[in-house]
């Protein structure tokens, strides 16, 4: 006789925080303007928050020892490979926008020897990634920008390295009660204690710590990097002025820390009031239940486009009056589409990929 296993049931906020996150994607890329330029980095910061909480709310069966380490384990890793593999692929599309899900993919195998921790241990090494990481990243930045699968790993911003801390940290959340209100009156008052001191340093203090750093590394003898030359002896400079700036998807600890704490926010705002908008929370919630097929169709759409001979990026949608609001319109209609279906293309994918490896459940 199999044990009977135990159904998680999803978190309605959660679905829709990470539906907000993919919308925001598709404002950042396709319609960009003025007023919604805050979505760019803080979108992708909100969506590893929520990668995180849903990594431990996937590991709840093997902490409640209804599932043994080694499927646990194989789940994930046949996860990674198969998100790793349709990165590669949308970069082969040499689309206009970066593509993360390499970066994604390290995150999730890297994260197993975490998935064990308490709580606490969890913050603690979140924390400390948060300053720890971003130099890191950027030396790896320096020495394996021509290495792919170390780059996925350790190579500037857009790496595994660069998003640990937020992903760490949406890990720790994930083991608190999401359904209690003292914990989201609590994630609001972090957050809020964590984005206005930092965004007040960053707008006033920063730009003239850039400036110096940048200035000592100008007068600083520099010598060109030959790129026929025995590795490390072909890396770039480092560029230790980037980690004092606060641009989008920059990987610095300004950056960081502000989308973080705006994250924080706004996820315990939706869960204070899920009960009272849930109906407003479902189409949102459609588009983060589909989140990976509706980040790969973005790539798709841009590719096509281009074989037809339209740059996507010139059209500047987001020019147009109200070009922002139809665009997150219609990630958010075809989300309710994908709804109706058993399971989203990119996720009955990974599904039948990840059944491959496990045995009948």
């Amino acid at each position: 006789m199999k044990e009977k296993r135990t159904k998680t049931k999803r978190l309605l906020a959660l679905d829709a925080a990470r539906g907000l996150a993919v919308i925001g994607m598709y404002i950042q890329h396709f319609a960009l303007n003025e007023r919604n330029s805050f979505v760019s980095g803080n979108t992708m910061i909100l969506f590893m928050l929520c990668s995180g909480i849903s990594y431990t709310l996937m590991g709840r069966k093997l902490l409640a020892g209804e599932e043994t380490a080694e499927e646990f384990r194989t789940r994930v890793l046949a996860r990674s490979v198969f998100i790793d593999l349709a990165g590669y692929v949308l970069i082969l599309l040499n689309g206009p926008f970066a593509v993360v899900l390499p970066a994604y993919a390290m995150l999730f195998s890297l994260a197993l020897i975490l998935i064990r921790r308490p709580a606490g241990m969890l913050a603690a090494v979140s924390a400390a990634l948060y300053a720890a990481a971003p130099p890191l990243m950027i030396v790896g930045l320096s020495l394996f920008a021509d290495a792919a699968l170390l780059a996925d790993i350790a190579g500037g911003p857009l790496s595994a390295l660069a998003w640990m801390p937020v992903f760490v940290a949406g890990m720790a959340i994930g083991r608190l009660n999401l359904k209690d209100s003292g914990v989201a009156k609590r994630m609001i008052a972090l957050g809020a204690a964590v984005l206005i001191p930092v965004k007040l340093f960053a707008v006033f203090a920063l730009p003239a710590l850039r400036a110096a750093v940048e200035n000592r590394m100008m007068q600083a003898p520099m010598a060109e990097a030959d790129p026929w030359a025995v590795w490390p002896r072909n890396a770039q400079q480092v560029q230790w002025h980037l980690i004092f700036m606060d641009m989008p998807q920059g990987g610095s600890m300004f950056e960081l820390l502000i989308g973080t704490g705006g994250s924080l926010i706004l996820l315990g705002v939706l869960l204070l009031a899920e009960k009272k908008l849930a109906a407003w929370y479902r189409p949102f919630a459609c588009a983060g239940r589909s989140a990976l097929t509706l980040y790969a169709l973005q790539f798709l759409i841009a590719w096509g486009a281009a074989l037809a001979g339209v740059e996507v990026t010139g059209l500047e949608i987001g020019s147009f009056l109200f070009g922002d609001v139809l665009v997150a319109a219609a990630a958010v209609a075809v989300g309710c589409l994908l709804a109706k279906l058993p399971n989203a293309p990119m996720e009955a994918a990974l599904r039948k990929f990840e059944g491959c490896f496990l045995g009948p459940r």
